[in-house]
């Protein structure tokens, strides 16, 4: 499996932040946001990753993270030249995935919890029809809805309902088969001029092959679209690492704790960072090796 890791936009409810510099590059407490969902690919054992942006931004994500060799994975660089809809990455995405399956994530989306890995060992283990993450809302019209029956099987998605039929959101977090790009090839845009994810997903659930992993009691899944939601990321980022648990979101010590890379690079990454808390926590990390 491949992994996909969408992020475009226009920022637009972040600016003034978003003006010079892409969202998706904004801190979250002591990491740029994009390392988030691009360690959870990473987590879910995904090597080659295809990173798109928008043509304003993609030298400055090469200068953060290259090709992905110093982590142990491979790192491809292309842009979406319009916000056309998130279901487009998929198209872009094609000829990089291939046949086989693929994830999609996008990159404004930040989970933690003890319980989200084997979560995502789930998803990426399925190899037929896709896998999207649901998780409790209190503004469910903000989001595409999955509203599932008694037996725990999806019956229907609504993107954004002014009614919803539940409040379990879906997620920035993706998994295909290899029918994804052909879906979205067959979209019309939406009223507002995208191609909707929630519709590819809509395909699959017309075919039963639709699973939703509900996020475990103990996972968090933080929205950082607003000022206001970026700001209490970094608080609760930072309130979850200083009550000593785990680096979260971190994409050194993720390749560091899936064998992408040994203690001696993991302390050359962190030397990179000597002079802050972050790259003591890595040494820390490379310490125990």
């Amino acid at each position: 499996m491949k992994g996909i890791l969408l992020a475009g936009g226009s920022g637009s409810r972040m600016k003034p932040l978003s003006t010079a510099m892409n969202k998706q590059l904004l801190a979250v407490y002591n990491k740029p946001l994009i390392y988030y969902p691009l360690a959870n690919l990473m987590r879910a054992g995904i090597r080659e990753i295809l990173l798109i942006t928008s043509p304003s931004h993609s030298a400055s994500f090469q200068q953060l993270l290259g090709d992905g060799s110093q982590l142990g994975i491979s790192i491809s660089h292309t842009v979406q030249e319009q916000p056309r809809g998130i279901a487009e990455a998929l198209i872009i995405g094609a000829d990089f995935s291939g046949a086989g399956g693929v994830a999609l994530a996008l990159g404004d989306n930040v989970f933690y919890g003890a319980g989200f890995a084997s979560c995502l060992e789930n998803a990426a283990a399925r190899q037929e029809g896709a896998t999207v993450f649901a998780c409790e809302v209190e503004d469910p019209e903000r989001f595409g809805i999955v509203e599932m029956d008694d037996g725990g099987r999806a019956v229907s998605l609504e993107e954004k309902p002014t009614e919803p039929a539940s409040s379990l959101a879906v997620t920035g977090l993706y998994f295909y088969d290899h029918q994804a790009a052909e879906f979205a090839r067959g979209l019309e845009p939406s009223a507002r001029g995208e191609l909707e994810i929630t519709d590819v997903n809509r395909a699959y659930l017309e075919r039963g092959e639709l699973h939703v992993e509900l996020l475990p009691g103990d996972t968090s899944w933080l929205d950082t679209g607003t000022h206001e939601a970026l700001l209490q990321a970094s608080n609760e980022i930072m309130a979850f690492e200083k009550g000593g648990h785990p680096l979260v979101g971190s994409i050194e010590a993720t390749a560091f704790q899936m064998g992408f890379i040994d203690g001696p690079q993991l302390r050359s990454l962190a030397g990179d960072f000597s002079g802050s808390n972050y790259g003591r926590r890595l040494l820390e990390l490379a310490g125990e090796d």
